[in-house]
């Protein structure tokens, strides 16, 4: 079933190349703005398209465009004009767009104000570096089409994007991988969120909604998870909630190590229409995990599954009552039927100028590294990869590439192997050659 759900998508993928603005998806947000082919001369509809418990953000709509040029982030505390920080800065309403593609470097979280929206549609945006996004003790903001990676600690936890305290915020079509803590926690109060189309890979603990099992100010904390896709090398948290009112809904799970939904302290979750499909590990089947609470404590909580498909042996455990009130605070939208997951979340993810989607990998072409940012690409970008020689992970951009040294840094190198490398490749090579040979024609006999 795993592999015709595969083979399903590669076939919408192929009829979405040759239509890039077919808008039969399904998928609301999508088909609010992207049928219409004229989208880039008219971007603040966009803030019209959102759905879920943060329906009501509205980013920058009504304010000026603010078009940056430059990639550099030389001064955090005095932001150089033409950067996104210097943007982000800005008082008011602003839409925010960049001019071309674009790898910005941050020596320091992104703090972004109220009423502003970061739209990449039309380029290849990464953001990635000291700390990342921050939105903190703001509203309306808006962050679609940016792909955030790579984020480490610098005055900050290194979440990919950290909600502090916030409301009517919504994350769409982004793309989120490999940062030192969450790639989005939303946390002290903040509420009216809606985290949807994006895609989730290669991390440990994806997303954190809730401050922690004493933090009772979460009590009113509602977030919307919807048409997301939890892709490649994912552990856990996806997400993992405290107190508050959360749906999931309508979401492609392919990939956990531990458990995909999890909570403490009385989270009423609401999963609906989502697929979930297990791995082979037989131990972690399960796709709900209760935290910090025994059997008798957790019955009582309010987790009901609801029209989801379950893969490869996958099961989500509910408990408390199932058609209890506390659901209407947990339900933002009506869930779609899971069969149609596939074309749901098609597009998760960032959204690339000639149509493709960037996933890391899938297809598609990167601005980042010698090799290409994303397995199979073609990318270009600066020779040697992102970070430069070097090694370890918490290593500043230009002293070190992250998972392992060498020239290529960020899982490439761009760079020849050396003479040495060359012959060792060779002889492993050729043993691993005689060795399949003999095998596969009974030379050896034991």
């Amino acid at each position: 079933r795993v592999n015709v759900s595969l083979s399903r998508r590669k076939t919408l993928e192929t009829i979405q190349e040759k239509d890039q603005f077919s808008c039969v998806t399904g998928n609301p947000i999508d088909d609010c703005w992207k049928c219409d082919p004229n989208w880039a001369g008219n971007r603040q509809q966009l803030a019209d398209c959102a759905i879920g418990f943060g329906y009501k953000a509205l980013g920058g709509k009504g304010g000026p465009i603010y078009v940056v040029t430059d990639s550099t982030d030389p001064d955090p505390h005095k932001p150089k004009p033409g950067t996104l920080r210097d943007a982000v800065s800005q008082p008011g309403p602003v839409w925010i767009i960049f001019a071309s593609d674009m790898l910005i470097k941050l020596k320091s979280p992104l703090v972004v104000t109220s009423f502003k929206t970061i739209d990449g549609r039309g380029v290849h945006v990464e953001v990635t570096g000291g700390g990342c996004i921050s939105i903190e003790h703001v509203t309306n903001v808006i962050v679609h089409n940016i792909n955030i990676h790579h984020c480490y600690p610098a005055d900050s936890d290194g979440d990919g994007l950290h909600i502090f305290s916030s409301s009517n915020i919504w994350i769409d079509h982004c793309t989120l991988s490999n940062c030192a803590d969450g790639l989005i926690d939303c946390t002290v109060g903040s509420t009216a969120i809606t985290i949807s189309n994006n895609h989730f890979s290669h991390h440990d603990k994806v997303m954190l909604l809730g401050h922690s099992d004493d933090y009772v100010a979460d009590r009113g904390m509602q977030v919307t998870v919807a048409f997301n896709r939890f892709g490649e090398a994912l552990n856990q948290r996806m997400p993992r909630c405290r107190f508050g009112y959360f749906h999931v809904v309508n979401n492609d799970y392919s990939s956990w190590a531990e458990y995909a939904v999890g909570g403490s302290s009385r989270p009423t979750i609401n999963s609906q229409g989502n697929r979930y499909i297990a791995p082979p590990n037989p131990n972690a089947k399960e796709v709900t995990r209760r935290l910090d609470a025994n059997g008798q404590e957790w019955e009582s909580w309010n987790w009901r599954t609801e029209g989801d498909l379950m893969v490869n042996g996958a099961f989500f455990v509910p408990s408390g009552d199932g058609v209890n009130p506390q659901y209407t605070l947990a339900s933002s939208m009506e869930p779609k039927p899971a069969a149609f997951i596939d074309q749901l979340t098609l597009n998760a993810g960032i959204l690339l100028p000639n149509g493709g989607i960037a996933n890391p990998g899938s297809r598609g072409s990167g601005i980042s590294s010698g090799g290409g940012l994303i397995p199979g690409g073609n990318g270009g970008g600066a020779p040697g990869g992102m970070y430069g020689t070097g090694d370890g992970y918490n290593n500043p951009p230009g002293e070190g590439g992250y998972y392992g040294g060498g020239d290529g840094g960020l899982f490439f190198s761009s760079a020849p192997p050396s003479p040495c490398c060359q012959t060792s490749i060779i002889i492993l090579s050729t043993i691993l050659i005689l060795t399949l040979y003999f095998t596969t024609n009974n030379y050896f006999v034991i």
